[in-house]
């Protein structure tokens, strides 16, 4: 089977916030600073920082993505959410029904989130080529071989989400994943689809 070379980008905790909830946390109309572009699908890393609070523990300076969302979620490794003392759910993001809340702190104001906590399934954004030459589509489920020198593993049941984007294979897992494998942002290969 050829290669389907996708390169892996090691997501770590963040927050997706709505309008409404921005100027909660932020003030009315503030609007968030770019600190840097995000690879596939337009979004962005902001400067800007919050605390989330939960159960059990807190994390004082979690960075927020852009641009807002119709609902906001919080995304963590399981080792965060058990930190925190939450039972967050392995999803692809924006799936949050069910979720569990969190409170959120920021420079302006706070707010409890009823639902919106997970952890982020395993996934690979693809664009219009890929899905061309891979025969790939939303919802597929592949296998990814990941070659490290010290712990080389395969991330099954990563999912498949096509971007409007011409060309694109973007991996993302989170630091409980790349901790297991002992690797930092790197290329890999589809091995099973």
């Amino acid at each position: 089977m050829e290669k389907k070379e996708v390169f892996v980008d090691i997501s770590a905790r963040h927050v997706h916030l709505t309008r409404e909830d921005q100027d909660v946390l932020f003030g009315k109309g503030y609007e968030l600073e770019v600190y840097k572009e995000l690879a596939g699908g337009g979004g962005f890393a902001s400067a800007e920082k919050i605390a989330i609070v939960g159960p059990r523990g807190s994390f004082p300076k979690v960075r927020i993505l852009g641009p807002c969302r119709r609902q906001s979620q919080v995304e963590l490794s399981k080792t965060d959410a058990r930190a925190l003392g939450v039972d967050a759910p392995v999803r692809i993001s924006g799936d949050l029904e069910g979720t569990p809340g969190i409170k959120l702190v920021g420079p302006a104001g706070e707010l409890e989130l009823k639902s919106g906590v997970i952890v982020a399934k395993r996934h690979i954004h693809i664009g219009k080529k890929q899905v061309e030459e891979w025969g790939l589509s939303t919802g597929d489920i592949v296998a990814v071989r990941v070659d490290t020198p010290d712990r080389s593993l395969i991330f099954g049941d990563t999912e498949i989400r096509v971007q409007d984007e011409e060309d694109l294979a973007l991996m993302h897992i989170d630091t409980d994943e790349a901790n297991a494998a002992g690797m930092g942002p790197m290329k890999a290969y589809i091995v099973e689809f």
